[in-house]
This record gives structure tokens, C-alpha cells and sequence, in this order.
């Protein structure tokens, strides 16, 4: 398999990854509104995390580019680490962000966990897939 197919598999999981992300958020994000209905929200901040994931994807799938594949490893990362120290660690209220502890299993939680992982894994190798090809177009 050369470079090009190679990177182009990873980018479709790493968009997929995220598409999942934001999917997974948006259909969440009514349950979460509960948290703090008169605060920041836990709604307000799934449907944020949705939007950019989504954003974050098209510009991954249209570009291709190493820092669209950073940027998707960050967007990745920001939904991946806060669900787990929320799953891990009842953190309190921080201002107007709930404290948004959930200790259970759920389908959705763990197929986000998936997706935000792969897209996390995936975005690292295809940053260095694109370091290679850009080091190559220097080189020709």
C-alpha cells in the first residue's frame, strides 16, 4: 500500500472518529442540560464539543493537511480526557462549568470513547504520514 492510500485511510478514521464524537454529543446533550440548567451547562458545553468535532472533521476530510490532522488530535483529545476524569473523578463545580461526575457505563459513553480514541491514534500517525510526504515534496 503506498503513502497516499495509507493516509488516506487514516484520515476517513480519524473523520469518522469524530463524526461519532459529534453525534454522540449532540444526542447526549439534552440529558446533560440538566447539570446546570441555570449555569454554563453541561448541554451547552456537549453541543460546543459536537459543533467543533464536526468542524474539525469536514476540514480534516477536505484538506488533509498536518495541521488539520493536529487539530483533530486536540478536538480528540478535549472530549477524550474530560470523559474519562469525569467517569474517573467526581469533579466539583469550576465556576459556571457543572460538575458533570457520571460513574456508569453507557453504550453512548463507551462508543465515544471509541471513536475519540481512534480519532486520537489515528491523528498522531497522520501527522507523521504528512511530515513524510512533506518532507519528500521538499526533497523532489
Amino acid at each position: 500500500m503506498d503513502d497516499r492510500t495509507k493516509e488516506l485511510l487514516v484520515r476517513g478514521v480519524v473523520v469518522l472518529g469524530l463524526a461519532v464524537d459529534a453525534v454522540i454529543h449532540l444526542g447526549v446533550a439534552p440529558a446533560m442540560e440538566l447539570a446546570a440548567p441555570d449555569g454554563l451547562g453541561g448541554g451547552f458545553l456537549f453541543r460546543a464539543q459536537a459543533t467543533v468535532a464536526g468542524l474539525v472533521a469536514v476540514l480534516l476530510l477536505v484538506t488533509g493537511r498536518r495541521w488539520a490532522y493536529v487539530l483533530a488530535g486536540l478536538v480528540a483529545l478535549s472530549a477524550l480526557g474530560p470523559v474519562l476524569l469525569y467517569h474517573f473523578v467526581d469533579v466539583p463545580a469550576i465556576g459556571p462549568t457543572p460538575s458533570m461526575y457520571d460513574p456508569l457505563w453507557s453504550p453512548e459513553k463507551v462508543i465515544s470513547i471509541v471513536g475519540e480514541a481512534l480519532a486520537l491514534a489515528f491523528a498522531v500517525v497522520g501527522v507523521r504520514l504528512t511530515s513524510r510526504r512533506a518532507a519528500d515534496t521538499v526533497r523532489a
